[in-house]
């Protein structure tokens, strides 16, 4: 098998796990921090999870269609819909600071999730990295 299709099978089955993933774990923690503190924080700690899970698939895509556009076509209509999705997380940031501003907190940590999850993924694809020394 070609090293290169392999590795680039494992990257995308990566990279297709990395957002159900984060939604899992703010969900767990989610639920224990309903136990904990109150449903309303384990709720913003989820939609957090959630929102961070929806900006890496459309981040994912954005990347493609740059990768695939041709030089004929220009770059801008997407570099707008990145500003378009940084304005819209900046935004819903907003709305939850606006509404529950005790809360905003909950929020933010289950938008931080993902980094969780990318640094246990980097560590999953560190360990199955083949030793340089045989």
């Amino acid at each position: 098998m070609n090293t290169k299709n392999s590795e680039t099978l494992i990257e995308e089955k990566t990279l297709h796990r990395i957002p159900i993933e984060t939604i899992f774990l703010s969900f767990v923690l989610g639920c224990a921090l309903t136990v904990k503190v109150d449903i309303l924080t384990a709720l913003l700690f989820w939609a957090g999870g959630i929102m961070s899970s929806i900006s890496f698939f459309w981040l994912k895509g954005m990347i493609y269609r740059i990768s695939f556009a041709s030089k004929r076509k220009s770059l801008l209509p997407l570099i707008g819909l990145y500003f378009l999705r940084l304005i819209l997380i900046i935004g819903i940031f907003f709305i939850i600071i606006f509404f529950f501003s005790k809360k905003g907190i909950a929020f933010a940590a289950g938008f931080s999730v993902i980094i969780v999850v990318f640094l246990v993924e980097a560590g999953i694809a560190i360990s199955r990295l083949k030793k340089w020394k045989n």
